[in-house]
């Protein structure tokens, strides 16, 4: 007998699938690519909220966690995914400028945000009002994470690329059952595919839809990233990453021709030079009601799990919370209330 099946491999499946390689547990992961939003993410690790200069939920103990997580898995799998960058938040008034001030001179906010403003970054990216500089950000590089992690497991012969099927799913008292596979708990980390998912799909998990272009612009020669209207990430050979859209009504995953002419438009105001549009992509970000993750215990089956609803933010919350809740299921340690996806099931769960 297993110890855990796992269903879904983007950056929640991941995470816990490493929580559970560090305690030595047996596992097996099925996978069936149907969710791209981690595939597509911009995968920026960043603090704070640059709309309105705040810190994320939890800023602190995310960033403490998650850096090193991935400087583990780069060493695990011999292959780069974490690369620092600065980003670079483009002002358009001087109250903006004195709004970086004020919330650079909380405790919390000043290891992140520069108060020496910077007047020119790139001569392709004017600015009247200069930019703000945060500190200790990055990219980590999901593409490369998902692939070379689902390679490592199909060599340990922990995954099946497949859909997973609810019917065929049997509930014991201390186990479960799968096409012969028993195991004594299964964590579902399936992203916005939850809406199918029978045992979980109470949960009021709203779609998200972000979309990216990625533009060739050789004139460029941006190394920073830069938030304006739109984030720019430098990828390389002078390629960047444009986005993201945010659409609640929009559930094609499919990318979409308006998404793209809002993009082109964004990155035309930001950017002087010539550019042309060589990619895009879409994916539907898993965002909960109360935009806080939603992971724990099934209210009725004790060893079905639940870890869903990072939103837009999976790079940063993934690491914590995946720690959370294998300690949760191995040590009895109690999720915090705000994350608890029990905190949904009273108003929301009929048996």
């Amino acid at each position: 007998m297993l110890d855990y099946i796992v269903v879904g491999l983007g950056l929640s499946g991941i995470a816990i699938s490493r929580r559970l390689e560090e305690r030595n547990k047996n596992f097996i992961v099925f996978e069936d690519n149907s969710q791209k939003s981690s595939l597509v993410a911009g995968g920026l690790f960043n603090p704070v909220i640059l709309k309105r200069f705040t810190l994320v939920w939890n800023a602190n103990e995310q960033m403490k966690i998650a850096i090193p997580f991935y400087k583990e898995m780069e060493t695990q799998l011999q292959a780069k995914i974490v690369y620092p960058i600065e980003i670079y938040r483009k002002f358009f008034s001087a109250e903006e400028q004195n709004n970086w001030f004020e919330a650079a001179d909380k405790p919390l906010l000043s290891e992140y945000l520069d108060t020496n403003l910077v007047k020119d970054i790139n001569p392709n990216i004017p600015s009247e009002f200069s930019f703000g500089r945060v500190r200790q950000t990055g990219v980590i590089d999901t593409d490369i994470l998902i692939k070379e992690y689902r390679n490592y497991l199909k060599n340990e012969d922990k995954i099946q690329f497949e859909r997973f099927d609810y019917a065929a799913l049997q509930i014991n008292e201390d186990s479960v059952s799968y096409n012969g596979i028993s195991a004594k708990q299964i964590i579902f980390c399936e992203g916005f595919g939850m809406q199918h998912n029978p045992f979980f799909n109470y949960l009021p998990l709203r779609g998200n839809k972000g979309e990216y272009i990625t533009i060739y612009a050789e004139a460029l020669q941006l190394k920073e990233a830069v938030k304006s209207s739109v984030f720019i990430i430098p990828l390389g050979n002078d390629l960047y990453k444009v986005g993201a859209t945010y659409n609640n009504q929009d559930k094609d995953p499919q990318p979409g021709e308006a998404a793209r002419q809002e993009l082109v438009k964004k990155i035309t105001q930001l950017i002087t030079c010539k550019f042309e549009v060589v990619d895009q992509s879409a994916g539907i970000r898993p965002a909960s009601k109360d935009r806080k993750p939603m992971l724990g215990r099934h209210p009725k089956y004790k060893n079905l799990y639940c870890c869903n609803g990072f939103g837009s933010r999976g790079v940063l919350i993934s690491p914590m919370v995946s720690k959370q809740l294998i300690e949760f299921i191995e040590n009895e340690v109690q999720l915090p209330p705000e994350i608890d996806l029990q905190r949904f099931s009273k108003k929301h769960y009929t048996d």
